[in-house]
């Protein structure tokens, strides 16, 4: 259990170092791509993560940094697309929101709201009829539970009995609006997945023991034939819905919320369990800090020295060839 906890402490820091990192360099203003960070948020990824295999299929949203990272992504390839450069992990034409890593089994990330659900949805299907060994999990916000593509897809993977495991990071906010302004005061996740058939998963998305405890149950589950789960994992985050910056001037999170989340902090909260029993020592996460540091500032000399995407590029990937004589 220690060298579990450890990893999943290992985990979170390195997210945290790095997605702070990002946030001190954006403000060069090289990275011209949209940003949504999630510091304050890597429970949750580093807990489901820990419970997967290589094999497994995991999608993000577009926040997902952390789910990316988490899954075992390049951080090379993750932050040169940042920069739109051509060693990006999608040849610098999709940026912060269209992460991808086949090699790792992220099959990417979709900026649309509740887009993932019906893909991963559709992948699980695939993974059902060819008979392979690999779970599905798609992350999406609380937000997303309000689309009719989370329902329908809840209900056909009930029906076909598919081996996806639906991830919610519930944040609170869809945006600048919070959760009590969407939903219903009555309404639940739990209810939702117990009237459509559905197994039901908690944790405290700063808890990421928890959280690696239910997704295990839940990947168990689907692995064994026995159907999907919906989890549900509360977390928060700290910076601006899109950008570097912290945001609790504009009024739109009560009076001491993010205070209150910043005390709860899923870095820090691990951290002083680990020291008090002895797994760590403060040698050994000033080790990790300075290591995941030189890791990340390696990644962006290699993304500020990779090339940009020759002009041609511009003519990958579409359906149709260029018309002669358009402008190149």
């Amino acid at each position: 259990m220690s060298n579990l906890l450890d990893r999943l402490y290992h985990g979170m820091l390195r997210i945290r170092i790095i997605e702070e990192q990002i946030a001190e360099m954006y403000t060069e203003w090289e990275m011209r791509c949209p940003t949504h960070l999630c510091i304050g948020q890597e429970g949750p990824a580093v807990g489901v993560c820990a419970a997967l295999e290589k094999r497994d299929y995991v999608m993000g949203t577009h926040r997902s940094h952390g789910q990316y990272l988490a899954k075992g992504g390049d951080l090379n390839a993750f932050i040169a697309e940042l920069y739109g450069k051509e060693t990006g992990c999608c040849e610098g034409n999709g940026g912060s929101m269209h992460l991808i890593d086949l090699d790792m089994g992220f099959l990417g990330c979709v900026p649309i709201v509740g887009s993932t659900i019906p893909i991963a949805t559709g992948v699980a299907l695939a993974v059902k009829q060819r008979g392979e060994d690999r779970v599905v999990v798609p992350f999406f916000g609380d937000g997303s539970t309000e689309e009719g593509v989370f329902y329908e897809s809840l209900n056909y993977a009930a029906l076909e009995n598919l081996p996806v495991v639906f991830a919610c990071e519930n944040n609170l906010y869809s945006v600048y609006t919070p959760i009590g302004l969407r939903q219903p005061e009555r309404r639940s996740l739990k209810g939702i997945a117990d009237s459509m058939g559905l197994a039901y998963g908690f944790a405290d998305g700063n808890a990421p023991e928890e959280v690696y405890a239910v997704t295990q149950e839940a990947v168990a589950r689907a692995r064994s034939g026995e159907g999907p789960t919906l989890l549900e994992i509360p977390c928060y985050r700290w910076r601006e819905h899109c950008g570097p910056n912290y945001d609790d001037d504009l009024g739109y999170r009560p009076e001491g919320e993010l205070k209150h989340h910043e005390a709860l902090c899923c870095v820090k909260r691990m951290e002083e369990k680990l020291l008090a029993d002895g797994t760590l020592t403060p040698e050994k996460v000033a080790s990790y800090r300075a290591e995941i540091l030189e890791e990340s500032k390696a990644a962006f000399r290699f993304a500020k020295e990779s090339p940009f995407p020759p002009a041609e590029n511009l003519y990958k990937h579409i359906y149709a060839p260029a018309v002669e004589g358009s402008v190149r």
